[in-house]
């Protein structure tokens, strides 16, 4: 089994050649524009690794990989939409650079292509590949509307915040490995196995984010320290503040995630504080250590190669101690 950068630097050259200007220009330009921003591809690396892992052809599995990352992209340009954010990877998002419209048809031209790249398989695979690939977009969208819904409210519980980051990043992340795994004709209960340990890994790896935005080092972790504080969003460390916390705890959180006039420096200050006094930090850790251990556990079932199984465990080990 290769080096991860390998599967890497397979993808990405799949990637370049499929990611070609066409016509109508103002409908595909944005495409190649966002694709092209780079980032990890974490997801169709992944959907390679698997394939290998069960003795599958690795080039048979890269439209499966590409139709995860196009997705994977039409939800970013539609969730900056819905974000108004005017930066991503810090670029311009498609409807800045462009305009609302053209990011909406855009996105949606994405979603079509995406469903076209499973044509090239069997039919069986078709189906087997369509069918796991509706069911996560799906949950991706709820995902979604389950985390607007939560900007506005109080009393959401661990467990709600737990299925919202579930549907919104890991369903994606086990949707990938399964894919792989399905082109490589694998068993349907490695397939499952499989989908569990991405799904476990992409909890971990939100949760990780969570904590990172509050306590990372932002010349490592490439975002600003406490922008979801600054936002008011209500991560696993507000949730759990909010539940261990005294009373006094939670009555100044509360007062500082429902107005916008503190000093930004002064709030994140507060909020850190907070987090740590309240044992939020610690228990976020504790959580982060608890899906990753999840995820190794069902890796140990798979019946894979060690060394291969090793390589998926250092892949996730590599996700778990970025920047923190």
């Amino acid at each position: 089994m290769k080096a991860i950068e390998h599967y890497q630097k397979q993808f990405v050259t799949h990637l370049e050649h499929y990611n070609k200007p066409r016509t109508p220009k103002n409908l595909y330009d944005p495409i190649q524009y966002i694709l092209n921003l780079g980032g990890k591809r974490l997801r169709p690396t992944l959907t390679l690794m698997s394939a290998d892992c069960f003795n599958g052809d690795v080039s048979a599995s890269l439209d499966a990989a590409l139709a995860i990352e196009v997705f994977h992209n039409f939800s970013l340009i539609h969730d900056d939409i819905m974000d108004k954010a005017p930066l991503r990877r810090g670029q311009q998002t498609v409807h800045e650079k462009w305009d609302l419209n053209t990011g909406i048809l855009s996105g949606d031209a994405m979603l079509i292509l995406a469903y076209q790249l499973f044509e090239s398989y069997n039919a069986s695979q078709f189906q087997q590949l369509t069918t796991l690939f509706s069911k996560t977009a799906l949950e991706v969208c709820e995902g979604q509307q389950y985390d607007v819904d939560f900007e506005t409210r109080f009393d959401v519980t661990i467990p709600e915040y737990i299925k919202m980051i579930e549907y919104k990043t890991a369903v994606l992340v086990g949707a990938a490995m399964q894919m792989g795994a399905i082109v490589a004709e694998a068993s349907v209960e490695d397939q499952k196995k499989v989908y569990d340990f991405g799904r476990y890994l992409g909890i971990a790896f939100q949760l990780q984010d969570d904590y990172l935005d509050a306590f990372g080092d932002p010349k490592l972790f490439g975002k600003q320290v406490g922008g979801d504080i600054i936002e008011n969003k209500k991560t696993y460390l507000f949730l759990k503040a909010m539940e261990l916390g005294t009373d006094s705890c939670k009555s100044t959180l509360k007062n500082l995630f429902s107005k916008t006039s503190f000093s930004t420096n002064e709030k994140v200050s507060q909020v850190l504080e907070l987090f740590e006094d309240s044992g939020a930090a610690i228990a976020t850790k504790t959580a982060i250590e608890d899906y990753t251990k999840r995820a190794f556990n069902v890796l140990d079932e798979l019946q894979i190669e060690s060394t291969k199984k090793q390589l998926l465990k250092n892949f996730g080990m590599q996700l778990m101690n970025r920047a923190s």
